[in-house]
């Protein structure tokens, strides 16, 4: 087995940095299915020294094949690191992911004990991903109730055989906003009968800054941006499993209708009590808090896209 992890990044260099050398310490037994691997990172356009950085350290990154394009977002990005991809099985997984030593090993014992049982590779393997604000040792994180994803194909941390890919005919570049584009991939994989194989010692730690007040412009673009994509979402599979996931359904506006109080909760309503969270070093609970008013911008964007878009129906 001849892994290829593609990465594709845009202005993370500080955490890629951390994210490239954990991937080079990989290790493997005698018996691991592994033969070799190689890291594909595809630079999106970043103006942050990304590339300049990643040539001076080449010869620490032996395994490191750099691809550039100009800024075009993950699902080209992602599109154009497959095609130069000279591994059999890809691994997927984000430029502010961090992982142990042990990572392909445990993807690649899980796809091969998967593939043996049932006398074919119609399998990916899902790891388990563990969030984090901690920039210094991001891997002493303990997993957490909110770490938990129900996500089908998520390509923060997957494992599949490429010809899988192939077939699906891999990500949909018209996704070029935030959000569904590893998801939508995931409905056509299903399509095909391959199946989710979890992989929790497949372990990936993803960081991110401590949430704080400054923040809230950006993620609230983001859940418009969501919004919009999601519809593209449903245009492509117009299922109720789908309508589940964009939230676009009654349950989901009474429900954030609700706990925003019609949207009166907000980000300029709940300013005080956010800042005195973050203020008593609770910044997770200040998002999660956040995230009330976020989902309801999301579903407002759903159905605003749904509206000028007739024909998701």
């Amino acid at each position: 087995m001849f892994i290829s992890v593609v990465i594709p990044t845009y202005n993370r260099l500080p955490i890629l940095q951390k994210c490239l050398r954990a991937m080079e310490q990989q290790q493997w037994s005698p018996l691991s299915p592994i033969d070799d691997y190689e890291i594909v990172v595809v630079d999106d356009g970043s103006t942050d020294g990304t590339l300049d950085w990643l040539a001076a350290e080449a010869d620490r990154l032996p395994h490191v094949r750099t691809i550039e394009q100009n800024h075009r977002g993950p699902a080209a990005a992602r599109n154009l690191g497959l095609a130069a991809s000279r591994g059999d099985t890809i691994v997927f997984i984000d430029s502010d992911l961090v992982v142990l030593a042990d990572f392909l090993d445990c993807h690649a014992r899980s796809l091969k004990a998967a593939q043996t049982q049932a006398g074919n590779d119609a399998f990916f393997t899902y790891g388990r991903v563990v969030n984090t604000c901690n920039f210094e040792q991001p891997t002493i994180e303990p997993f957490k109730i909110t770490d938990l994803s129900r996500a089908f194909f998520a390509t923060g941390n997957v494992a599949i055989a490429k010809h899988w890919l192939d077939r699906a005919g891999a990500f949909d570049e018209r996704f070029t906003l935030y959000g569904w584009e590893d998801l939508e991939l995931g409905v056509r994989l299903k399509q095909l009968g391959v199946k989710l194989v979890p992989c929790p010692a497949a372990v990936g730690y993803h960081w991110h800054p401590p949430f704080s007040l400054e923040e809230i412009p950006g993620l609230i673009r983001r859940e418009l941006e969501r919004g919009r994509m999601g519809i593209e979402f449903y245009r492509k599979h117009p299922t109720w499993n789908v309508r589940l996931m964009i939230q676009m359904t009654w349950l989901h506006v009474a429900l954030w209708g609700l706990l925003s109080l019609g949207g009166r909760l907000n980000e300029r309503t709940l300013r005080p009590l956010l800042q005195w969270l973050i203020d008593r070093n609770r910044p997770q609970l200040a998002l999660e808090l956040a995230r009330v008013f976020l989902n309801w911008y999301n579903v407002q964007a759903v159905y605003q896209a749904r509206s000028a878009t007739p024909t998701a129906e």
